[in-house]
């Protein structure tokens, strides 16, 4: 028998186990260590270097709405599996779980500083933020029921695209969303789409762009295919900054970057503007 005696490891001391381990946030773009709190109390958002971190749905309406304003709609509405595609069902079933949503979009009406708008807000977390029929057909009712309110629409992107799960179905709501804003427009009725990280694919191809005014948050992704597909394709080599907010700000794609610390007032200062 020794006459040494390894000390313990931490793991079983029984004091590293009854730490959380989500007490702390690496940031990716600068690397700083930030506590969850004052990330939360930073509304997500690095103090370091601004950078902007994914944020759900229901908070991102928090942030922006009235006290007591939002007022859910279609929230029962889920995907089912249209073409029987290989363990789908188990998938939105784990992540209605997961996330405590239905899809991944959340809608309903609400009132900025007293402005009248229906909002659409992605969630990344469910399904990367894919659009299926669901998310389509949220986002057409409640741009429907804006026009016939007469409020404004405000639509959320973060999404990696069309849901390739529900095919021909998801790529359908492409051009159902685009008829409803185009009914809206008819109606003299403001359309302010903001695009957050990321906002790709069919969603970018569609109503993510086509708003009276289009904001997006800092240095997010904004594009159609990825950085490395377009490189390949093209055989090019991509400019700096190359589908970033900046570079389609720079480029005309985008009016403005927002800070989320000043997208309520935006907001509301542009529905001030344009609602009749």
């Amino acid at each position: 028998m020794g006459i040494f005696k390894k000390p313990p490891l931490k793991g079983k001391s029984g004091i590293k186990d009854n730490m959380p381990d989500d007490l702390w946030t690496q940031c990716s773009d600068c690397g700083e260590m930030i506590h969850t709190l004052d990330l939360r109390q930073n509304i997500q958002v690095c103090p370091n270097c601004d950078h902007h971190f994914l944020i759900g749905a229901r908070d991102r309406i928090n942030l922006i709405a009235d006290p007591d304003s939002f007022q859910e709609t279609n929230a029962e509405l889920f995907s089912t599996n249209p073409l029987g595609f290989a363990n789908y069902d188990d998938k939105v079933a784990m992540l209605r779980e997961k996330t405590k949503l239905n899809d991944a979009v959340v809608t309903g009406s609400l009132t900025i500083e007293g402005k009248p708008a229906m909002i659409a807000v992605m969630d990344f977390k469910f399904f990367a933020g894919s659009m299926g029929s669901v998310v389509g057909e949220k986002i057409t009712r409640a741009i429907e029921q804006a026009t016939k309110e007469k409020r404004g629409v405000i639509i959320v992107s973060a999404s990696s695209g069309a849901r390739m799960q529900e095919g021909m179905l998801s790529l359908m709501q492409m051009a159902k969303t685009c008829a409803a804003l185009a009914r809206h427009a008819d109606a003299e009725l403001p359309y302010i789409s903001l695009m957050t990280h990321p906002t790709t694919g069919g969603v970018t191809a569609s109503f993510a762009t086509i708003g009276d005014i289009n904001l997006a948050e800092p240095k997010c992704m904004i594009g159609f295919a990825g950085p490395r597909v377009v490189k390949e394709t093209t055989h090019q080599d991509l400019p700096p900054g190359f589908q970033t907010a900046e570079f389609m700000l720079e480029h005309g794609l985008i009016d403005s970057i927002v800070p989320r610390r000043d997208l309520r007032e935006k907001l509301a200062q542009l529905l001030g503007y344009m609602l009749p």
